[in-house]
């Protein structure tokens, strides 16, 4: 473990407890069970499954980040940019639409699996090698995220009613309000698979570091690369969206955050990526259970606002040539 990664896993495990005790109703550490009623249940049941699902979604999105960046050697790049996010949006929007709210999860995932193979079937056809492949990859990926971006607009424009509109914007806000251990055995396990996927396929991003020639003279196949980083990064990204809804701009944010304290390799970046997208989403999650608004405020739109300014200050940067 390098010194980025005990940084940030120092950081979680002093936010961990921290964020169990946050909320509306502040649980006291050494006489919580005797000033709030029900703080063990509250504890257990409510903010214990919420404080794991931030962190399994974190890292998730911060690996992803991570890798996305790596591949495409962009430091711009964002996981939402493969159009992985927006097609499981589209699932999830589907099952609102037609009233099975109980299938979110599934519909999410069939959303993210299609994306996948659509990804597949086109940017791991070129026969240009990594080169090719890397850009029509990019294109693609912007096309499927552009068209579930249209088709999701469309449902909630005609919604057959203002609840079904209601539940279909609230949930494409991201949040984690409400969940339980149900969502948390949905997304750790698929989550875990993408990260193991991303680890392994790390080597490989560190050649394509050295050029797509380079790359493939060092034994790297660009074809089975890509489809390795689709799987890995659906199952992250879908996963995530599946329950929790949209939650943007970790996997661009994450990686500049850890990339000054490693050697900038993707191999170096991707387990502290993972723990510092942790921290993030789980620091934003304890802040906007504090806030004293009336209603808490999403935890997509939160990182929207984080999001937005870091990336025009990224963008500042790279036009000033220090990116």
């Amino acid at each position: 473990m390098n010194r980025a990664s005990l940084i940030f896993a120092g950081l979680l495990a002093l936010l961990l407890p921290l964020s169990l005790l946050a909320g509306r109703v502040w649980i006291d550490p050494v006489a919580g069970t005797e000033t709030v009623p029900n703080a063990a249940l509250i504890l257990a049941e409510l903010r214990l499954p919420r404080a794991v699902l931030a962190i399994v979604i974190g890292a998730g999105l911060g690996a992803a980040g991570a890798a996305m960046q790596g591949y495409l050697r962009n430091p711009l790049a964002d996981p939402g940019l493969f159009g992985i996010a927006p097609m499981a949006a589209l699932g999830a929007v589907a099952s609102l639409y037609f009233g099975a709210g109980w299938g979110v999860p599934v519909f999410a995932l069939a959303g993210a699996g299609l994306a996948m193979a659509l990804l597949a079937l086109i940017a791991g056809r070129t026969p240009s090698g990594a080169g090719g492949g890397i850009a029509l990859f990019t294109l693609a990926g912007l096309m499927i995220a552009s068209l579930a971006g249209a088709l999701t607009a469309l449902a909630i424009t005609m919604a057959p009613n203002a609840f079904a509109m209601s539940q279909i914007v609230m949930w494409l806000n991201g949040a984690l309000t409400d969940r339980s251990w149900s969502e948390v055995a949905i997304a750790a396990p698929l989550t875990l698979a993408g990260i193991a996927l991303l680890a392994f396929a790390a080597r490989s991003l560190d050649a394509l570091t050295l050029g797509e020639d380079a790359a493939r003279s060092l034994g790297v196949e660009p074809r089975f690369l890509l489809v390795v980083l689709v799987a890995g990064i659906g199952l992250t990204v879908g996963s995530g969206v599946a329950v929790a809804g949209i939650i943007g701009f970790v996997g661009l944010i994450v990686p500049h955050l850890v990339r000054p304290l490693t050697d900038r390799l993707p191999s170096s970046l991707l387990l502290p990526s993972a723990l510092a997208g942790a921290v993030l989403v789980l620091a934003a999650d304890s802040a906007v259970r504090v806030l004293p608004l009336v209603t808490e405020l999403r935890l997509g739109i939160a990182l929207s606002l984080i999001g937005a300014p870091f990336f025009l200050f990224l963008l500042l940067r790279m036009r000033k040539g220090r990116l």
